[in-house]
């Protein structure tokens, strides 16, 4: 039984639930959203912007290193990789199955030593009306789920206790905090989505033997800010980003 293995299969796991935000999002969106907007569309950062905007080691502090990006797991891999939240599960399996319309989308994982602490972020740009439906579905399934259980492999699974918290100064961005114990182990979480405009942000703190909700905030608030300061809008709005594809930007 690997701790790292599971604390790494718990983040892309959780991660991957965010990424409804990203490229496969909520179809029931896509057809109202394109057809009511298709003429006057915003243009959308590029993915060079969105990972200009995403947290770096040299943003969190010492010790940090940037894992390679490997992409979200495929179903062969991990099929059944949620049971006991119903809602967050199917954000995953339909992310993982539905092919989804190409829009730009950047991700980052940032390990301490030995992988402990982990964060993750994650941005994807998208139509105003669909991001605003993503975000409702994903917030949706924060509130609803009281405990969900991560399997990471044969005889590898945990079971988390789900508590809704606030990770920034926005109170009405959704978070939530994830307990469990594996082998004696404590494993804990903090997970958040936010919305900037036409840009979804999920971000994620994974941790062993701790559950630093300080650190796991500060590292939130510092997404946040670099996310308003790299595509020129405010976290909670719906106002898309002044930095777009047309404008450039100085990486």
């Amino acid at each position: 039984m690997s701790l790292p293995r599971t604390l790494h299969a718990l983040a892309a796991a959780a991660l991957v639930a965010a990424a409804v935000l990203g490229p496969a999002g909520s179809a029931g969106a896509v057809g109202a959203g394109v057809a009511a907007g298709a003429a006057s569309a915003p243009v959308l950062p590029s993915v060079d912007q969105l990972k200009s905007a995403l947290l770096t080691a040299n943003d969190v502090g010492p010790g940090y290193t940037e894992a390679p990006v490997t992409g979200s797991p495929s179903p062969s891999e991990n099929p059944t990789p949620v049971s006991g939240c119903d809602a967050l599960n199917a954000l995953i399996t339909m992310h993982a199955t539905a092919p989804g319309p190409a829009t730009p989308h950047a991700e980052t994982e940032l390990d301490g030593p030995d992988g402990n602490p982990m964060v993750t972020e994650s941005l994807a740009a998208e139509d105003s009306a669909r991001l605003a439906a993503d975000f409702a579905t994903v917030t949706d399934a924060f509130k609803t789920c009281h405990t969900i259980t991560f399997n990471a492999g044969i005889g590898d699974s945990v079971t988390f206790t789900v508590t809704p918290v606030a990770l920034g100064d926005r109170q009405d961005a959704p978070a939530v905090r994830l307990d469990g114990t594996l082998a004696g182990v404590q494993l804990s979480a903090y997970l958040g989505i936010e919305r900037f405009g036409t840009v979804g942000m999920a971000y994620g703190f994974f941790q062993r033997q701790g559950a630093d909700a300080q650190t796991a905030s500060m590292q939130y608030r510092t997404a946040v800010a670099k996310v308003e300061r790299s595509l020129g809008t405010t976290a909670g709005s719906t106002t898309p980003p002044t930095v777009t594809a047309t404008q450039g930007m100085s990486v």
